[in-house]
């Protein structure tokens, strides 16, 4: 994820902190430090750290799970609004996507009971309202949120697990796009309602969850349409055959000009025998033309060289794969290793528009 940078790896996955999550904790510190001292920033902050820590061993709790299924996390990143387990991919098979999805709420209910029982931390009788970070029991505090995480992503609605709980439910009466849809429009309703909320109380925090609910519901419902049809297609059906190419020995101020002139955002770098060398991306040019470096060097020193291949008759599925992993492209090449044509999200789109998806 960009804007994330790893600080180590646990059970297998990269651990990634978000830039933004240290913005969050400079904000608590600073607003708490000026409105009731020191003492209460650091509280604060521990507070959050701690409660974060519980996140990750959510996110864990996923991906463990998922392991078992022959699952694979790449890594788990921390983002000033939760975590967020990044699997190789959701099982379809109900049952088994019902394990995964519980799995995280699950372990914060352990936590509950492990510091309500073992601990005798006390919930206040006030309920979630009353919990006062500068004051009463740290434990208390801790098993509380824990307590609520579990409940609210248990809540039926994509994105939080209780939506893919749903997802698994429906997709046993019916197909699992149906099913997702299904599963995407409540987690928009919720969306809606906390965003309601959080307008009518003040609180910021509850409209920011409230747009990232309903933005992660819509991508959801999207991706598993996509795939669907992916799945009855193969590379040649989705690439794209008419474009324009670069040389190696093509200058980045001739790259601007085939930018100038079509509507390409990426051009493929093409050896004299047709096999491709790489791609100029837009963003690499825009950076190139910004910079104090002469145009008149070749194009071939931005550009992209990591740009995966796959034959004509691959699966447009493990192309999408490719393309979730970072890769602006992804080139098509015949079985002489010369290139027919390439892919890209954009025209991944259109095609699942043109099919109707």
């Amino acid at each position: 994820m960009a804007w994330s940078f790893p600080i180590g790896r646990l059970f297998g996955s990269e651990l990634r902190i978000h830039v933004t999550f240290f913005l969050l904790l400079a904000w608590i510190g600073f607003a708490t430090y000026t409105a009731e001292g020191p003492e209460a920033a650091l509280a604060n902050v521990l507070f959050v750290v701690v409660l974060f820590a519980c996140v990750v061993a959510h996110e864990f709790g996923h991906a463990l799970t998922a392991r078992r299924y022959g699952i694979r996390t790449p890594d788990i990143t921390l983002l000033p609004i939760g975590g967020l387990a990044r699997l190789e991919r959701m099982p379809e098979n109900p049952r088994q996507e019902i394990m995964v999805a519980l799995a995280g709420p699950a372990v914060n209910v352990v936590i509950w009971a492990v510091l309500t029982i073992v601990f005798g931390a006390r919930l206040p009788e006030q309920g979630l309202e009353s919990i006062d970070l500068t004051g009463g029991g740290f434990l208390a505090q801790v098993a509380m949120v824990n307590l609520f995480l579990a409940v609210f992503n248990l809540i039926p609605a994509f994105p939080m697990d209780g939506g893919r709980v749903l997802r698994a439910l429906l997709s046993l009466w019916t197909d699992r796009v149906t099913a997702t849809r299904m599963a995407a429009v409540a987690g928009q309703i919720v969306a809606f309602g906390l965003g309601f909320w959080g307008l009518s109380s003040g609180n910021p925090i509850l409209v920011l969850i409230a747009l990232f609910v309903f933005v992660a519901a819509n991508a959801e419902a999207q991706d598993v349409a996509m795939r669907s049809v992916a799945r009855r297609l193969v590379a040649r059906d989705a690439m794209i055959t008419h474009f324009e190419s670069l040389a190696p020995t093509d200058t980045i101020a001739t790259a601007a000009m085939e930018l100038v002139r079509t509507t390409q955002h990426e051009f493929p770098v093409l050896n004299e025998d047709g096999s491709l060398a790489g791609f100029v991306t837009r963003s690499a040019l825009f950076a190139a033309l910004a910079s104090d470096e002469p145009r008149s060097r070749p194009a071939y020193e931005i550009m992209d060289a990591a740009i995966p291949q796959v034959s004509l008759g691959t699966g447009l599925e493990e192309v999408l794969e490719l393309m979730h992993n970072g890769a602006p492209a992804v080139a098509v090449v015949d079985r002489f290793g010369r290139m027919a044509g390439y892919i890209t999200r954009e025209n991944v789109g259109e095609l699942m528009v043109v099919r109707g998806r």
